[in-house]
Formats: C-alpha cells, structure tokens, sequence
C-alpha cells in the first residue's frame, strides 16, 4: 500500500516528505473534508518536496457544479498537482457525478494527460445525502478518472469503518480494480486498521490524523509517519 499524507502547508509537508510518504496530499481542513488550499501553497509543496514525491491536490467537496469544478481541477494541475482530488459531496445521482468526473477530466488531462483524477466518495454518505460509493467505480472509470477513493464527509472522529466494513470495502476495492482503477481509502484510519486494510487491498491509504497522533488539528510528526511506513511495507 502507498502511503498519502495530507499536510496542511509547506512545513508539514517537509516533515511528510522527510518521512517517507509515497504521496504528499494537499488540502485545507478548514473548507471541508477535501477542502481546497490555495494554488500557491501547492506550488510551495511542490518547490519544497522537490520532486521526491508526486503532489496531490483536493478542489473540494464539491455539489453539481461541473464547470467550476473543472476550473478549479485545471488549477490544482497548472499549480503543480500530479493527483487531482475531487469529493462528490452533494451528488445525488450517477449522471450528476458522470457530469462532474468527465469535465474534470477532460479539464485536467487536456492540460497534461500524465496527470491522474481521484474521485472521492463518502463512507457516511447516507448521513450527508450523497452517492454511494459503490457506484463510483463505474462511474469513474467511465468518465477517464484514474483513482476512486472513499472517504468521510463529516470529520467527527468517526472512522470510514464505522460507515463501511470490511466486507463492503473489499468490494469496493474489487469493482474499481475490475474497471482498472486505483483504489485508496481514508477516514480517520488507526494503527490497529492497518491488518484489515491489509486484507481490502487498498493502493493508497490516506491519513492525516493519525501521523498527528490521533488528533488532525495538531502539526504531523515526523516519527509517526516513518512508523507507518514501515508498517506498511512489512
């Protein structure tokens, strides 16, 4: 499993990179689950980073906006992002996340077609009102994404296995891996998910608090990220 680290700017992410992350994520707590930072803190992670690890970017979690989607999507890639990140938040049905995913694609990949699409759905999508995960693999792979991702809307400390078990995840991981997809799941994850997660087979595992030490309002620690590496490689 690839290991994505979410910092929240440049100093975070040195700490992130430092310590081994596959995958320095960007992204701004304070405008939501995904919530979008600005262009130029992904520009100074990238600059900070300096080319050891890919750069990811959340644009949101984003309702039925397509066209603004697809311009904040093309931005995060002229800033520098190799992973676009999109949370399907408010989408209430599969043409409306169709919409969505192939404007941004085609927003993002015109631009640079090495570039990959992440479209993210909610564990706790029946407490937020929007799509079932499940049916974003088909989706995604339809509109020319890359990765589809769960996640939890709402960051209460509930973990993404409080919504979805292990046996919803597996299949999950299975259908997008069917539709040539990447799979990653984040949520509040723990140390003591990492053998159940083992067994989902997930490609990326996306974290924040817990390589903050439980609490993802407080700054990453460097020995936290470098335990979790190597327990993800064991």
């Amino acid at each position: 499993m690839k290991l994505l680290v979410s910092p929240i700017n440049r100093e975070e992410a040195v700490i992130a990179s430092n310590g081994g992350a596959d995958i320095v994520d960007v992204k701004n707590p304070k405008e939501g689950s995904l919530g979008a930072n600005f262009p130029w803190v992904i520009r100074e992670v990238k600059e900070a980073v300096n080319g050891r690890q890919p750069i990811s970017a959340t644009i949101g979690d984003f309702n039925y906006k397509p066209g603004t989607a697809s311009l904040a999507a093309l931005g995060a890639a002229v800033a520098g992002a190799d992973y676009i990140k999109v949370g399907l938040y408010d989408i209430q049905t599969e043409a409306q996340a169709l919409e969505l995913l192939t404007r941004i694609t085609e927003a993002v990949k015109d631009y640079d077609p090495t570039k990959k699409v992440v479209a993210s759905g909610y564990s706790d999508y029946k407490r937020i009102n929007s799509i079932s995960p499940m049916l974003l693999p088909a989706v995604a792979a339809e509109a020319g994404a890359d990765v589809v991702m769960v996640d939890t809307g709402v960051k209460d400390g509930k973990s993404t296995f409080e919504f979805m078990d292990e046996k919803e995840l597996t299949m999950f991981a299975e259908l997008a891996h069917e539709h040539g997809l990447e799979v990653a799941i984040a949520g509040s994850l723990k140390f003591e998910d990492l053998p159940v997660l083992e067994r989902i087979g997930p490609d990326i595992i996306g974290v924040r608090g817990m390589v903050c030490g439980g609490d993802r309002s407080t700054v990453i620690r460097q020995e936290l990220v470098e335990k979790l590496v190597s327990e993800c490689q064991a």
